[in-house]
């Protein structure tokens, strides 16, 4: 089968991310005698620096963990709503919606203390050396890639105009950042550079300086200019200024933790995936929803076979997923409830909105979602990611992903995304915006993703780690917002039912096969649009295979030939100990690198 590259393959150690800088920086830490969870830390602060757009050290991270001969844990780095965050505040302001944009938004920031904690429990390096590559090229530059460029002119009006901060970092003397050129952010360099003098102050040996450095991040100057930052009235999606609700006392409060991972197998695979305050657990309910005969790979048939599933799951994620509930995940996952709902699939596509009673529980929507249904409101475009909007234009912002095994066996997958450069302005001391994953809750009360304070907002970050036999094998993941667990089925699934490549998972051909999504249920980002009975393919999807959907009563859009997602993935065969790794082509952006 062709492919856009080949499945890299060695014995020392592979790395999968969405930037090249990242990976290759990821693979200087193992070079050097890193492990796979210091490499992890050091992609993760340098995807920070040459893709602002799509993540930032104030958004968040969800991180499947699988340590040599360990227990496979997910580390949470989604903060929760600040203690101030309440719906009678927001609808005191008018609100029906958080808005999509601005301080109001804004979670408390998890991203840099996850970071911080999967490098001590986990890593060998230290402070100094795993920020290193990300100093570098924020101090002295690196070539933007063109999204960044395009994102920068999308928000030209609304930086030179409210968000000025923003303007001085990303329009310096009123250029956009430019392929080709170096872009410089010396204000985000200068920041770490005073994080770790900070912490190398108060502490000799690498765990207290990585406590240390936690502890300036939450107390010290980082956290005093985040605070100032969310009480500046800011200009955000509804028109109108707002400050927000975040304070030191909730920066002070919250800390990245462990939990153990929700599971399912399937066919001799268990897939390991965050909770459910996140999405993930939708794609093991899209696996458990699958009839033990498949029919053949790729062929109409099957996507829509996948396509129904998934709106079943996706329901169920808007009728019980989220923090300020129980999530029901024993009976979402059982067999007798995935053998009723699998009767709902039918010859022709669903357009209605069908969330299940697990446990005989029943299902409690959003007002908002059933007003959305009953008007059919849009969704994002074609291969939308995760959708944030300025006032003078729409802006996508997405995510991040990187993947890495090393020589040892540890095996690491994360999602890092939110703190974009649309999302809010620039903190001037610090370089980068706070985040808005407060925008996924709902300003109605009794949901699962209300807005609660101390509780997190739910996300669509998933990353997905596979185990066969009970040893970890495979770790993936894609950004993409709502579609992520869409891709990624089908990705598992590419891997799962084809033949094996040169002794080991084709997992370029799987990376590379044309995908699709569905829009048809209530998205997570503002504003909340859905397309009922939405089905967005490749236009390498070959054509009876097309033809096929809209003859079963898809509402079909061929999108373009690689538009649909940005999947990463390395693997580790246990038996031979060859490891391997794909990425992306699409974007041209995204690499894998490994010996």
């Amino acid at each position: 089968m062709f492919t856009t590259r080949p499945t890299l393959q060695g014995t020392f150690g592979m790395v999968s991310s969405t930037h090249w800088l990242a990976s290759q920086s990821a693979m200087a830490v193992l070079e050097r005698g890193g492990n796979a969870y210091d490499a992890a830390v050091a992609a993760g602060f340098v995807l920070h620096v040459v893709e602002p757009h799509l993540c930032g050290p104030a958004g968040e991270v969800p991180v499947i963990v699988a340590p040599a001969g360990g227990e496979v844990r997910v580390l949470c780095g989604q903060g929760v709503a600040p203690a101030a965050a309440t719906i009678g505040h927001y609808r005191s302001l008018g609100l029906e919606l958080v808005p999509g944009t601005g301080p109001l938004a804004a979670a408390v920031p998890g991203a840099f203390d996850a970071w911080m904690v999967l490098l001590r429990d986990h890593g060998t390096k230290s402070l100094a050396e795993v920020l290193h590559y990300a100093i570098g090229y924020a101090e002295h530059g690196h070539p933007p890639v063109e999204r960044l460029c395009e994102t920068v002119e999308t928000v030209r009006g609304l930086f030179e105009t409210e968000w000025t901060s923003s303007a001085e970092v990303y329009l310096p003397g009123g250029q956009a950042p430019a392929p080709g050129t170096l872009f410089r952010n010396p204000a985000l360099a200068a920041t770490w550079r005073r994080l770790i003098a900070e912490a190398e102050a108060a502490a000799s040996d690498r765990t207290g300086q990585i406590e240390a450095a936690r502890e300036v991040w939450r107390t010290g100057f980082v956290a005093e200019a985040l605070v100032r930052q969310a009480g500046r009235p800011t200009m955000d999606t509804s028109g109108t200024r707002h400050t927000g609700t975040l304070t030191a006392a909730d920066l002070a409060a919250w800390s990245a933790t462990y939990e153990a991972p929700v599971t399912y197998d399937w066919n001799g695979w268990t897939l390991c995936k965050a909770g459910g305050w996140s999405q993930g657990p939708a794609f093991l309910q899209q696996l458990a929803l699958l009839p033990p005969e498949l029919p053949a790979y790729g062929s109409a048939e099957y996507v829509h076979l996948l396509v129904e599933g998934c709106k079943l799951a996706m329901a169920d994620r808007e009728a019980w997923y989220g923090d300020a509930a129980e999530v029901p995940l024993r009976d979402l996952l059982s067999e007798p409830y995935n053998r009723a709902r699998r009767a709902l699939v039918g010859d022709k596509a669903s357009y209605d909105l069908r969330p299940g009673s697990p446990g005989g529980r029943t299902p409690v929507m959003s007002r908002r979602a059933a007003d959305v249904l009953d008007d059919g409101a849009g969704a994002g475009a074609p291969g939308a990611g995760e959708p944030t909007v300025a006032r003078d234009g729409a802006v996508q912002g997405d995510t991040c992903h990187l993947d890495i095994v090393d020589r040892w066996g540890n095996m690491v997958a994360a999602t890092p995304s939110g703190g974009w450069l649309q999302s809010n302005p620039v903190v001037p001391e610090l370089g980068f915006p706070l985040g808005t994953r407060l925008q996924m809750t709902w300003l109605e009360p009794g949901l699962p993703n209300s807005l609660t304070p101390g509780r997190r907002p739910r996300t669509t970050l998933t990353p997905s780690l596979a185990l066969r036999d009970g040893v970890p094998v495979m770790a993936f993941g894609t950004p993409g917002g709502d579609q992520q667990d869409q891709w990624q089925l089908h990705f598992f699934l590419a891997v799962a039912l084809r033949p094996p490549v040169r002794g080991g998972y084709d997992l370029q051909g799987a990376v590379d096969a044309p995908n699709w999504h569905n829009d048809a249920f209530p998205g997570s980002f503002y504003p909340r649009g859905m397309r009922p009975g939405s089905v967005t393919v490749e236009s390498r999807t070959p054509p009876d295979v097309v033809a096929g959907l809209r003859e079963r009563g898809h509402d079909v859009t061929v999108g373009g030939p690689w538009s649909e997602g940005r999947l990463c993935v390395v693997a580790r065969d246990p038996r031979t100990g060859v490891l391997s790794a794909a990425a992306n082509p699409r974007g041209m952006q995204g690499y894998a690198v490994g010996r």
